[in-house]
């Protein structure tokens, strides 16, 4: 796909973004993560319960890249792979949480909005740093965030989840507030300073991945043997 096209793509999406409450109770929160091994991607979704933070299911599944690595673009590279692994739910997710950016994103359209659009579900960006924007740094304490700003407006929050260790950037992906999505993210980081649905998914797409590499190992020396 294009650059522009791409880009084109990305306004079609961003006018179909909603910044809403969320009116039934959350029950199951879904995380999603990719991994890379060469060409192949692995997206793992893992849904917990809430408030409990119990494993319910977990998906995967097993894609070739075929977009490049570029900034602002990375639903272009992961959503196609996240996507399938999303079909394979048998549970009902109420909000999803994906490590990417909802609305803290240039043209307002990271890869959590993206997702959150096409599936017509509640999502959240919470990310590793910030794509862009402003902002002072919230207080050590967890639960403490400061706003980040595009100029005069908020496009998300700098939060932190766990006492003592760097924030992450919290964003509307779809069908949430603000608030709602930084309500949710501190909720489900009881230890670490990852939401735990992405923490697990992380994880699990890169056990995925490993499986895959060693598959390939053992048949390669197989094929050497012969």
């Amino acid at each position: 796909m294009q650059i522009k096209k791409a880009i084109k793509y990305q306004e079609e999406l961003r006018n179909r973004v909603r910044i809403e409450h969320i009116e039934k109770k959350i029950r199951i929160i879904a995380g999603g993560d990719v991994a890379y091994n060469g060409n192949i991607a692995v997206a793992g979704i893992v849904a917990v319960s809430i408030p409990e933070l119990k494993v319910v299911e977990k998906t995967f599944s097993v894609s070739e890249i075929v977009f490049p690595y570029i900034s602002g673009f990375l639903a272009f590279r992961e959503a196609p792979v996240l996507l399938k692994a999303i079909k394979k739910l048998k549970y009902s997710v109420d909000v999803f949480i994906f490590d990417g950016q909802g609305i803290a994103h240039p043209r307002r359209i990271g890869l959590a909005s993206h997702i959150g659009v096409l599936i017509k579900k509640p999502s959240i960006g919470c990310a590793k740093s910030v794509l862009t924007g402003n902002f002072s740094l919230p207080g050590i304490e967890k639960s403490s965030y400061t706003f980040l700003y595009d100029e005069d407006n908020i496009i998300g929050a700098v939060v932190r989840t766990k006492t003592g260790t760097r924030p992450v950037v919290v964003s509307v992906g779809h069908k949430i507030t603000l608030i709602e999505a930084i309500e949710i993210v501190l909720q489900c980081c009881s230890e670490y300073r990852i939401p735990e649905p992405v923490r697990l998914a992380h994880i699990f797409a890169n056990e995925i991945i490993r499986d895959i590499a060693y598959t390939k190992s053992n048949a390669l020396t197989e094929k050497e043997k012969v």
